[in-house]
């Protein structure tokens, strides 16, 4: 997916195939957020001690969320094509196989999640010490991630539907609101 063009992985979203979907683009919104700030923080190296610290950050960011994107698309492929197969199983194992299933489909929004927290927070530092006329750049980073770490907690959400209270949808959730909280903090600061 990383290697499709900005308009083949446009077409990709807006097609007619299951995947990629709603994890996918949260990642690249996440990725691109995070390659936004290494871009703010490098235009900051001369009035910002840390810069270097915080460009390393948003490349080791960038490196976590891109590859998500088509894990998140693989995992949730092999939910859908689980559900269809159980076929004529007893109902316990074929629950049992679902619901392993889409456990693991939502192990990458888990991860978009979390990285996309720490995309949101790591803006709040570049947009307060960053270059100035970039600052508006690094709350929009923070913006951006707090949205995809909203999404994809609603994924974590829908892939955990097992009637059951999961603390993974909990803590997805808190990552969100402090995602959220750090977004508004950035564009304070900024």
């Amino acid at each position: 997916m990383l290697e499709l063009r900005l308009d083949e992985f446009l077409e990709e979203i807006a097609g007619d195939r299951l995947t990629p979907g709603g994890g996918s683009l949260a990642a690249v919104v996440t990725a691109a957020s995070a390659g936004l700030l290494a871009k703010v923080a490098r235009a900051s190296r001369d009035e910002w001690g840390d810069a270097a610290g915080a460009v390393a950050q948003a490349e080791s960011l960038r490196a976590r969320a891109e590859p998500l994107a088509q894990v998140s698309a693989d995992q949730y492929e092999s939910a859908v094509v689980s559900l269809a197969n159980v076929g004529a199983e007893a109902p316990e194992r074929r629950d049992f196989a679902v619901g392993r299933a889409y456990a693991r489909a939502a192990e990458p929004p888990m991860r978009i999640v979390e990285t996309a927290t720490d995309v949101a927070e790591l803006a709040v530092a570049v947009a307060k010490n960053g270059e100035a006329s970039l600052r508006a750049d690094a709350a929009t980073a923070a913006v951006l991630a707090a949205a995809a770490a909203r999404a994809a907690s609603e994924l974590v959400a829908v892939n955990l539907t097992a009637g059951v209270v999961d603390e993974r949808v909990d803590r997805a959730r808190k990552l969100a609101g402090l995602a959220a909280r750090a977004a508004e903090e950035a564009f304070a600061g900024g």
